[in-house]
Formats: C-alpha cells, structure tokens, sequence
C-alpha cells in the first residue's frame, strides 16, 4: 500500500503475540490449548502493590505526572540500584517508561543515525532487531550456540565491534533461554568495551529476580564501574512482581541519553500512568518475602520441564538458570514426518505442527534468531506444564 510508511517493510509483528493471539483465538473457538507461549507469570500481583495503586486512585493521583516518571518512583528506582546492584545514580539519570519495550525504544531513537551498528546476541528477545531497524540502525546478530550455553563470549563480541558500532545488548537471564552471564563472564565482556570507547551497552535486567540454584544475578555497571557512563540498565516491574499489564518499565544511564530519551517520551505517549508509577513505588520499597516460595515454585516447574522434555525423542533441553523459559532443540526431528503426512523440515513446522496436533503453543527458534529450537514459557500452572510436555512427548513419539 502507497500510503505506508517504507520503514514498515524493515520491521515484522511480533512473532511471540502472533503466536499467542493464535491459541487465544483457537482457544475461543472450542480447541484445547495449553499457551506456553506467553512470558507472563501466573502469579497475581502482590496485595501490597494493588492496596498502593487503589489508594492512589482515591487520593485523587489521577493526573498527569512528569514526562518520565513521578519523583517518588524515580527516587525509589535510586534506592533499587544502590540496595541491589551497587549502582549510584541521581534522579536525573532515571527514566520511566510504559514498559521496558519503551525504554529500548527510546533509547534506541534517541542515540541512532541511519548506519549506525548495534551488536545482537542470539538467541534474542524478538523485538531487538526490529526496534534498531525502526530507529534507521542495522543489527549485527552474533549466533551464540548451545557450546556457548547460549551467550555472548568476549572473543565473539571483539570479533563484531566495528568503527560503526554503537550499542552491544545483553540480556541476562535471557530471554529466551533462560541462561544467566556469569560475573566472571560479565567481566571478560566488560575488558573488551573498556578497549572500545565508542561502543556503549545496554543491559536488559527484566528478570534479575528470577534465579535460581547457585546462579547469582549481577549487572555490568556493577561489575565495571567504568562503564556506567556509556552503560543503559533497563528494568521493570512487569515479570518479578507479577505486573506485566500495569506497563512500567525504568532505566538508570547518563543524563545526556535519559534528557534525550525523555525528549522522544514527551512526543509520542508522554507519562506512563500515574497509577501504575504508584503501584511501581510499592513494589520496589515493600517486602521482597513472596519471590522467594514464587521462584522455588518457578525452578521447580523449570525442572519438570527439562525431565519430561530430555525424555521426548528428538528433543533435547538445557536446564536454564533463571526467567522462566526454556529453549529446547528440535534437531531430532527435522526431517521426520507426522502422521498427517507433513514433513518437518524446520522449527516452524515443528511448532505449526505441534499446535495443530497436540494443542500446544509454542514459538519457533526462527523467530529468535537461532534454529532448530523453540520456546516455552513454564510460567503457568505445574498441572498445565506437565499436561503440556506429557502432549509434546506423545507428538514427538508419533514423529516417523
């Protein structure tokens, strides 16, 4: 169509909402569906954080706020980064946004020039790619395989850097893997940026609070304090704390980027809601008690699922060390048939097939950017996981 913009034919719909608005829909239609699809815990949110947001509402906190964000959540954020990551920041180097989505983005506008690099491991969260081609970037996807657990090693990321690089994103735990850096590793990647002043990093810390066994979160500001002026840490509220819908997401960063960043917010939907900034404050100044029985139940779900997956033939899973997804190989079955007579010859159809037969929804490795896996989201009910990898047993064994 004429009238479109040309910078949509960069960019594709987000193939994790395609996925679940597709279960939704067959859902809705009379087909069990089980959706493994959806990076949305089942737990609901915290009573202390619905009481702040209703007494918000009856104080009469309806109005607009500052452009990205209340000062009472960005002193909270403050007091986050220093409590928990060692980071020290001022309100002015904080931003708030209607999820992290939107702090990316905003970040990603405010700092690209048509050319310019941003350096991609993958497997990556979907919208990375597509949110540097909005913004007139070019990613550049590093492949990090199963040999390297999935992530970026300091030799892949000096082998990627160019004069044109200007951002390197990590995620950690990963999305979609599961799989957390290591301060050791965090350490190794940190040594190669201090030798590229020109490269800044922006790290998505989403699912800090979900870790689980020995794994021990850290951040790369935390770990390289010398960089935490070339240094975008993004977080939320959305996955530990179970707020996914109220849409609020922060990052802490120099004050150049986050006046920049909050210059692109004032033109586009200005502040996030005044009632979920006042749920935000409670979350991350109450008490931390529930995350500890959620993850125990999270990490045994993970486990579950890793057992009853490694038993399928064709499948093959590594156990995560955080979030909560897991991101298993199909390679066993590429090439077999089902009994419908479709041939799978990649994750795709692995995944279509799936869906169609046993009614479980999944989302193909392609979509990031790694194949032949696919992803699943284990955060539901033990009953719905179990039911949900019992069905991709059965498909897998009816698999010739």
């Amino acid at each position: 169509m004429p009238f479109l913009a040309a910078r949509l034919s960069r960019i594709k719909p987000s193939p994790t909402i395609g996925v679940t608005d597709t279960a939704r829909a067959l859902k809705a239609a009379g087909r069990d569906i089980i959706s493994m699809s959806v990076g949305e815990p089942d737990f609901d949110t915290p009573d202390h954080v619905k009481a702040a947001a209703i007494e918000a509402i009856q104080k009469g906190d309806t109005k607009y706020t500052a452009v990205d964000g209340t000062a009472a959540l960005k002193a909270a954020i403050c007091a986050k980064f220093q409590r928990e990551n060692n980071l020290t920041y001022t309100p002015e180097n904080i931003t708030v946004g209607t999820g992290g989505k939107q702090i990316l983005y905003n970040a990603l506008m405010a700092s690209l020039d048509a050319g310019d690099e941003v350096i991609i491991p993958s497997p990556y969260w979907v919208s990375y790619p597509d949110m540097v081609l909005l913004a007139g970037g070019e990613p550049v996807i590093v492949p990090c395989g199963e040999n390297a657990h999935f992530k970026l090693t300091a030799e892949a990321l000096d082998a990627a850097i160019t004069p044109k690089t200007k951002w390197v994103i990590l995620n950690s735990p990963s999305n979609p893997t599961g799989m957390g850096y290591t301060r050791a590793e965090i350490r190794a990647l940190a040594d190669v940026l201090l030798k590229h002043p020109h490269v800044w990093a922006m790290t998505d810390d989403m699912y800090e609070h979900l870790a689980y066994d020995d794994w021990q979160f850290c951040t790369l500001a935390e770990v390289e304090p010398g960089l935490i002026d070339r240094t975008l840490t993004v977080n939320g509220v959305s996955k530990a704390y179970a707020m996914t819908g109220w849409r609020i997401g922060y990052a802490g960063g120099p004050k150049a980027l986050i006046k920049a960043m909050a210059t692109i917010q004032s033109q586009s939907t200005s502040n996030p809601s005044s009632i979920s900034q006042a749920a935000a404050v409670a979350a991350l100044t109450g008490d931390l008690g529930f995350l500890a029985e959620r993850n125990e139940i999270f990490r045994e779900r993970r486990d579950l699922c890793v057992d009853l997956l490694n038993d399928a033939p064709g499948l093959s899973c590594m156990k995560p060390d955080g979030a909560f997804y897991v991101y298993p190989s199909c390679a066993g079955t590429i090439g077999k048939t089902t009994p419908s007579g479709k041939l799978i010859k990649n994750d795709s159809d692995f995944v279509t097939a799936l869906l169609e037969a046993e009614g479980v929804a999944a989302v193909q490795g392609a979509a990031f950017g790694l194949e032949p896996y696919f992803r699943l989201s284990y955060a539901t009910s033990t009953e719905l996981v179990t039911e949900a990898c019992r069905r991709i047993q059965r498909f897998c064994q009816s698999l010739r």
